[in-house]
């Protein structure tokens, strides 16, 4: 083998990562695990998110369903969130994640692993802000975002941020809530709405 194929050998082994953007754990990487249906936030977007949550991240409770890569979760908290709760139905994921709050002592951080729609049904603790970024290919988002309005999961003046590939995305919402900023970067749409 080649230095130039032992290279390409190498990159295309090595583990894919997400940096934490800003806060008290700035710049630390994230590993990821690599497979089918895990696809990191991009950093474009987790920047304008939380540009958009900067006056609510400050103390809040924040639910991270179907975490991946955990990055929504991780940069919460490293931005000032009191809590955030991460909850994926993958097993290597949820070890991986494990990991990382072990070394970093995040003890803010909480791991379920759970499939979401289950525990979304079932949760009876309320959060603020709730990061909602299904694989794309698996699941329908619209159904989701109306089972998570119905459920008792986001506190009143709550926040949900969804993510979505532009053809999935809903552009109507329920009567009882509403849009308050909206993104679409390449092959990703988003969007922050709360309860009118």
């Amino acid at each position: 083998m080649s230095k130039s194929q032992k290279k390409t050998h190498k990159l295309a082994r090595a583990p894919l990562q997400v940096r934490v953007i800003a806060g008290r754990w700035r710049g630390t990487k994230l590993p990821v695990v690599l497979q089918e249906g895990v696809r990191p936030t991009p950093s474009r977007v987790r920047e304008t998110l939380f540009n958009w949550l900067q006056t609510r991240i400050e103390g809040s409770h924040c639910l991270d369903l179907f975490t991946g890569s955990g990055a929504l979760g991780f940069e919460a908290v490293s931005r000032g969130a009191a809590h955030a709760t991460l909850v994926d139905n993958d097993q290597k994921v949820v070890s991986l994640l494990s990991q990382q709050v072990e070394k970093l002592d995040a003890q803010e951080i909480s791991l379920t692993c759970a499939d979401a729609l289950a525990y979304m049904q079932h949760c009876s603790a309320q959060f603020n802000i709730i990061f909602l970024d299904p694989p794309f290919a698996k699941y329908n988002p619209d159904k989701i975002l109306r089972m998570l309005m119905a459920s008792e999961c986001v506190k009143k003046g709550g926040l949900i941020y969804l993510e979505a590939s532009p053809e999935k995305f809903p552009q109507t919402l329920p009567d009882s809530w509403q849009w308050q900023r909206q993104l679409k970067a390449g092959q990703v749409e988003c969007g922050l709405m709360a309860a009118k």
